[in-house]
């Protein structure tokens, strides 16, 4: 279907490795692309616009992400398209052109990493490097029917990335092998390769899985009947999870507004978490951003044009209140999870949207991808989005979350649970069409 053998992945390709003497690569013989927001010493950050580029000069060196997995052997081949500004989660860029999702030629990629996205999807590397503030490897990953990693916040060193919102900013990468996510995760975690550890328990959040419009034994069944086989039924448990956060974050009232009560097929703690969170990106971007964008003026596309502007225009309030439901959200998960708890979740609540959707008829969509999505951003915790087969010949996916700093963990159950989550798709599959 895509007529470009690279699926518009990329906005610039080129071969770089460095040579080493060093024994221990244990991403040898691995390609990368990496996202157009890390510097690569010699090129031009683009941060996803023409004007970006042209304002601003080669980078003079190359950030320590990029850089670790150059160490540990890999080919970087080149660096890949992504939303404006890395402003959406849709993955349409008007100048670069969108990148066609290898799993649905007419869906979109999903953004802001849409092309390390779509690099990965679409076999044309191994993994590769995004970043996630609010969704940007999480979302792309889901849509493309890969696995994406969104580590904990501050586990991989965001120096030498251009800023989003630095409260949320974190470096994450996508495969198609679990056993590949894994070993790419040590490298930029550098945490030493650990024996599996069980999960003590793995908590499915019911109302989270009731906003998806996928049904629930395509879903939330395929992850239970999984974990069920693997680890057994009794680490298994369902909680209401809105409930839970309502009672304790108490900062989150300054952020349930009327329409959010009023709002059908939604839940009101983790919309108002979502507001919370969207303030203070707001916020961060503006006082990022908005020298340039006052001064250059870049034409932006529909949607991330809105949203820059209005950015640009907040005005800063309630930022305490902000942090305070960060602190809260996340003593109130590590709470629930303890060290080596599971929540599982989905990634978005639904299937990937049509290329050129208007905006505004995803806005309901997109508020509930944000409930969802925001509860890691705001917690800090880390979450893995792993793919679970199509659905209506689209991709789906399930999240799995666990405590800051149990990035290895995670990285481990997902290996552990991958092979068996593949083959609970077939039956399932085969039940349904019987």
């Amino acid at each position: 279907m895509a007529r470009d053998p690279d699926y518009g992945a990329f906005v610039d390709k080129f071969v770089l490795e460095l040579t080493s003497s060093a024994h221990d690569q244990p991403l040898q013989g691995l390609t990368v692309a990496v996202k157009d927001i890390f510097d690569m010493e010699g090129y031009v950050t683009g941060f996803g616009h023409p004007d970006w580029a042209r304002t601003h000069s080669a980078a003079t060196s190359t950030a320590p992400a990029v850089l670790a997995v150059l160490r540990a052997g890999a080919t970087c081949v080149g660096k890949t398209v992504m939303d404006e500004m890395a402003y959406s989660i849709d993955g349409e860029n008007i100048h670069y052109g969108t990148p066609i999702n290898p799993c649905a030629p007419d869906r979109v990629p999903g953004g802001s990493s849409s092309g390390s996205a779509v690099a990965v999807g679409a076999k044309i590397v191994d993994f590769s490097l995004g970043t996630d503030t609010g969704g940007s490897v999480r979302v792309p990953a889901s849509y493309c029917g890969i696995l994406g990693f969104r580590p904990s916040y501050d586990a991989v060193p965001s120096a030498g990335v251009v800023p989003l919102a630095q409260s949320f900013d974190t470096v994450g990468w996508f495969a198609r092998d679990p056993v590949i996510l894994s070993r790419v995760g040590h490298v930029l975690l550098q945490s030493p390769v650990m024996d599996p550890i069980k999960p003590s328990q793995v908590i499915i959040a019911e109302d989270c899985f009731q906003l998806s419009n996928i049904p629930n034994d395509r879903l939330g069944q395929v992850l239970v009947k999984s974990v069920e086989k693997i680890y057994g039924g009794h680490i298994l448990k369902h909680m209401v999870l809105g409930d839970y956060v309502k009672e304790k974050v108490p900062s989150l009232k300054h952020f349930m507004s009327n329409e959010i009560k009023e709002l059908e097929h939604n839940i009101p703690s983790l919309a108002a978490l979502s507001n919370a969170m969207r303030s203070l990106e707001r916020y961060e971007f503006k006082d990022n951003h908005s020298e340039w964008i006052t001064t250059v003026k870049p034409e932006l596309g529909p949607g991330i044009s809105e949203w820059v502007w209005k950015a640009i225009r907040s005005t800063g309030e309630n930022i305490d209140a902000c942090h305070s439901v960060k602190t809260e959200l996340h003593a109130a998960l590590a709470t629930l999870l303890q060290d080596f708890g599971i929540l599982a979740i989905p990634t978005v609540p639904g299937l990937p949207p049509k290329l050129q959707t208007d905006p505004t008829t995803l806005e309901i969509f997109r508020a509930k991808a944000f409930s969802l999505l925001s509860i890691a951003g705001v917690s800090g915790f880390c979450q893995v989005s792993i793919p679970l087969g199509m659905y209506d010949n689209l991709p789906v996916a399930v999240s799995l979350l666990a405590k800051q700093g149990s990035d290895a963990f995670l990285l481990n159950v997902v290996e552990s649970l991958y092979g068996t989550l593949k083959e609970q798709v077939e039956i399932t599959e085969k039940q349904l069409a019987g």
